[in-house]
């Protein structure tokens, strides 16, 4: 799972999701990859699922870059607890996403495939996507 080893504080304040990317908005990678065109908090388990569902359908070919990495804690307090006695307890780790963030880069597989490939891990994400390709001109 993907989890930061080791953090400074355990209980951080939610990050706001207004505004859009500041960074990582360009194919850094790979040829083709996955844009986020919402804001949104993505769990480890969905980068996970998301990854599982290309890499099943490359079979193994081609090269697949993550960009996004779940650092922030995100917290919750147990059911039927009353008001007050402070924050809850971390519960997931997240990545914030803002539009226009990069989340997924594959190459090495050709466009129809890898089309079909990140199709697939758009559908396990929660929010909407597109598939990007470089073009000509990039780097």
């Amino acid at each position: 799972m993907l989890v930061p080893r080791k953090v400074r504080f355990r209980k951080q304040h939610h990050p706001n999701r207004r505004g859009i990317a500041k960074g990582g908005t360009k194919l850094a990678f790979g040829e083709y990859g996955i844009q986020s065109l919402e804001s949104t908090y993505l769990t480890n388990r969905q980068i996970e699922s998301a990854r599982i569902a290309m890499t099943r359908h490359i079979k193994r070919g081609g090269k697949v870059w993550i960009n996004v990495f779940p650092d922030r804690p995100l917290t919750k307090k147990p059911a039927e607890t009353r008001m007050g006695s402070g924050k809850g307890s971390p519960e997931w780790w997240i990545a914030n996403v803002k539009p226009g963030r990069v989340l997924f880069e594959l190459s090495g597989v050709s466009e129809d495939v890898a089309r079909e490939a990140l199709c697939l891990a758009i559908h396990k994400l929660p929010m909407k996507a597109r598939f990007i390709k470089r073009e000509a001109g990039e780097l």
